[in-house]
Formats: C-alpha cells, sequence, structure tokens
C-alpha cells in the first residue's frame, strides 16, 4: 500500500502538515503488512501557485499511485479529485509522518468524509445560489 502523508519536511520524522494543497512536502510512504517498507518525500510544486494549488497537488498524489491520504484538511478541490481517484483520505495528528502512518496502521485515524470548509458558514456563500460560507470551525478557502 502507498500513503502520502501532507507534511512540513522530506522525510518520515517531519511533522505532519495541517493542510493539504499547500503543505511544503508529500511524503510517500510503501506499507507491506504493518511495516513500513519505504519512504520517499517531495516537495510540493503547487504550494505556492497563485490558484489551483489544490488540484495540483491530489494530481501528483494521485499521479503517485497512493491509496490513501494522510493530512490535517482536505479542501473541496482537492477532496473532488482525490475522491474521484479512489483515494482514501484520514485526518492526521499533530505528530510526525512516521507516526501518522503507525496510528493510521493501527486503525486510530478518523476517516476524512467532507471537505474542509464546507460546514455551514457565517458568510453569503459563493454566487448567487447562497451555497456554503465561508465556514467558521476550521479549514476554510
Amino acid at each position: 500500500m502507498r500513503i502520502a502523508v501532507s507534511s512540513t519536511g522530506p522525510d518520515l520524522d517531519s511533522q505532519a502538515s495541517p493542510v493539504f494543497g499547500r503543505c511544503p512536502y508529500f511524503v510517500i510512504v510503501d506499507v507491506e503488512g504493518n511495516e513500513i517498507k519505504g519512504a520517499n518525500g517531495f516537495p510540493n510544486q503547487a504550494m505556492n501557485m497563485p490558484g489551483g494549488a489544490g488540484i495540483a497537488s491530489a494530481e501528483f498524489v494521485a499521479n503517485q499511485g497512493v491509496q490513501v491520504v494522510i493530512s490535517g484538511s482536505v479542501g473541496p478541490r482537492s477532496f473532488d479529485v482525490l475522491s474521484h481517484a479512489g483515494i482514501k483520505m484520514y485526518q492526521s495528528i499533530p505528530k510526525t509522518v512516521r507516526d501518522n502512518v503507525m496510528a493510521f496502521i493501527e486503525g486510530k485515524l478518523k476517516p476524512i468524509t467532507t471537505p474542509a470548509g464546507m460546514g455551514a458558514g457565517m458568510g453569503p456563500g459563493r454566487g448567487l445560489g447562497g451555497g456554503f460560507g465561508r465556514g467558521r470551525g476550521g479549514g476554510g478557502w
């Protein structure tokens, strides 16, 4: 199994990142059974894009053949791309990449079932239909 963890650094001992699309690195971890067999860190080339960072990040991760993403949050555009690619998403814990992968293996991470910033918002929405507000409980756009 291949797992992508949004990270602040390029290796297993780096802290997991609280964001997906604009995280500094992705650490792609190969797991067999209950063991980490290898890991490679990749700088997130989309991190500083003026727009479309979530889509580009999700496409990069999908192209690496991962089955699982672990991140603090996943925005709506990233969520859509990852979902359509059949990639499962899990909420990271504020620890290292290694700790998050082990927590996943042990079944201790919570699945991400809705994108960040899509809760009941306090704003007028995005367009004429009312839409979703910008949210007030973490995430946001």
